[in-house]
């Protein structure tokens, strides 16, 4: 069985409700996914790519003075995939080992409410598997709830973009809600580090980074947690 990570990518493409003609542009951060699935990918992890709507999805965040991001951009088969990503309903749950939410101040907009996307992630994590999420990509946490009814990130140490770091990005205002004190809500000890340094927080199976220095970190994080799989599995 090919071991298979997915990668959740948001749909939308601005800072804003979709209404909103004059919001920043926005999308999935390029090295929020670019150097996770370096590091996945070494370790012989296949990536599929999912999106709220399926089909293509919007960059943010593209900067090619970044090696692995232009690595990866620069691939036209990567980049394909980021305009051709599968719909939920496509999706079965039981092929994946773990789900990985890259973020973008995209994500807010979309993530949370997806129904469809939050079985299967809930799915992933009762099978035994691995949720990960890096700065605005914890907002497809949110509303994942257990089939006990109990949210997911309830009673678990996570990390996201803090309350704080909107403030010094001047998206305070703008968001829809505040990821940190969202995910505080919810039942979960939010641990944060200094603006838009390293954090990466592991808490039984959840896999949860600050903002996008984290990225990489985190999916280095779900290394042995991956292991653990395997080992089961084998």
């Amino acid at each position: 069985m090919p071991k298979r990570i997915l990668f959740v990518l948001t749909s939308h493409d601005r800072k804003g409700q979709a209404e909103s003609k004059d919001a920043a542009p926005s999308g999935f951060y390029l090295s929020e996914v670019s150097h996770p699935y370096d590091v996945l990918t070494k370790e012989g992890y296949e990536i599929d790519f999912v999106s709220p709507r399926g089909g293509k999805t919007h960059v943010d965040g593209l900067d090619l003075s970044d090696p692995v991001n232009a690595s990866f951009w620069n691939n036209d088969s990567l980049r394909e995939a980021t305009k051709t990503t599968l719909k939920p309903s496509q999706i079965d749950p039981d092929v994946y080992d773990a789900v990985y939410y890259a973020g973008g101040h995209a994500t807010m907009w979309d993530l949370p409410d997806n129904i469809e996307l939050a079985g299967v992630s809930s799915r992933i994590y009762e099978k035994g598997g691995v949720v990960a999420a890096v700065c605005h990509g914890p907002a497809g946490l949110v509303n994942i709830r257990l089939s006990d009814n109990e949210y997911l990130v309830a009673g678990k140490k996570v990390s996201a973009f803090t309350n704080d770091e909107e403030r010094a990005v001047g998206l305070y205002d703008i968001v829809p809600f505040l990821l940190e004190d969202t995910l505080k809500q919810r039942g979960a000890e939010h641990l944060a580090a200094a603006n838009f340094q390293p954090q990466v927080i592991v808490s039984e199976r959840l896999v949860t980074g600050q903002n996008p220095a984290s990225a990489k970190g985190v999916a280095e994080a779900m290394l042995p947690l991956l292991a653990s799989i395997e080992n089961r599995r084998a």
